[in-house]
């Protein structure tokens, strides 16, 4: 017999797996999971705020942005309440280490933010690959930290 994935068991590996990942990366830049939320749509996505000012952006919150196409992003709530400015791409790699994403909000932070202009890196993959980058980092759900999409 060969198992199958149904739509439930996917939803249900996204889930589980990107909870436990927001769930290292917030604790490795320094909040907490009550910081986060994620849409499972496709692409999957997530946001984390920070807590993070700019020294040349005075007053203006800061969040790390992550889907499944491009991976972390550093960005900027602009004054306009509008879409967030994205500052800067991480890259390399679409599940990076918890402490290489504090790394790059670390070097983000000590640039003041100024960056050269963001290029969205190509990363999206198989979901599969994905299930199974994420599936090292499951964990039970997190009432609040998922939303509808």
């Amino acid at each position: 017999m060969i198992p199958l994935l149904t739509g439930i068991d996917r939803d249900h590996g996204l889930r589980s797996g990107l909870t436990g990942y927001l769930a290292a990366v917030s604790t490795a830049v320094g909040v907490g999971v009550e910081s986060c939320t994620m849409d499972l749509d496709d692409p999957a996505s997530a946001y984390v705020a920070l807590d993070v000012e700019l020294p040349h952006h005075p007053g203006r919150d800061t969040a790390l942005l992550w889907d499944e196409r491009h991976g972390w992003a550093f960005a900027m709530e602009t004054h306009s309440a509008e879409d967030l400015l994205v500052l800067a791409y991480l890259g390399g790699e679409l599940v990076p280490a918890p402490a290489r994403v504090r790394g790059f909000v670390a070097a983000i932070r000590s640039a003041g933010g100024t960056v050269g202009e963001p290029v969205p890196p190509d990363l999206r993959g198989d979901r599969g690959e994905l299930f199974a980058r994420l599936r090292g980092t499951a964990t039970t759900s997190i009432p609040f930290l998922s939303r509808a999409g």
